[in-house]
């Protein structure tokens, strides 16, 4: 992909962010389960993800305004922008 055609909140991240713990922060606190892990690269809060029942990334994303996640999942090395729906590997 070229560069140009990333988003401006894609490109404006120039440090990953990673989970300090591979757990959900919310789910933990309501005492729900995760499926995947997502760390915002704002805040670098770590929460679950879509296919998650909670959902805790996109509804923390939605309301802080924080665009851009990665994924934090072993293996898997991609960032995804809520607002332009825009997903790229790194």
């Amino acid at each position: 992909m070229e560069s140009n055609s990333i988003c401006s909140h894609i490109e404006a991240v120039k440090e990953l962010k990673t989970a300090k713990e591979r757990v959900c922060e919310a789910c933990i606190k309501q005492g729900t389960d995760w499926v995947h892990l997502r760390t915002c690269q704002t805040c670098g809060i770590t929460l679950c993800c879509d296919s998650s029942p909670m959902q805790h990334m996109s509804h923390h994303c939605r309301a802080e305004k924080h665009p851009v996640i990665i994924s934090s999942e072993p293996g898997e090395r991609w960032m995804y922008c809520f607002l332009d729906n825009e997903m790229v590997e790194y």
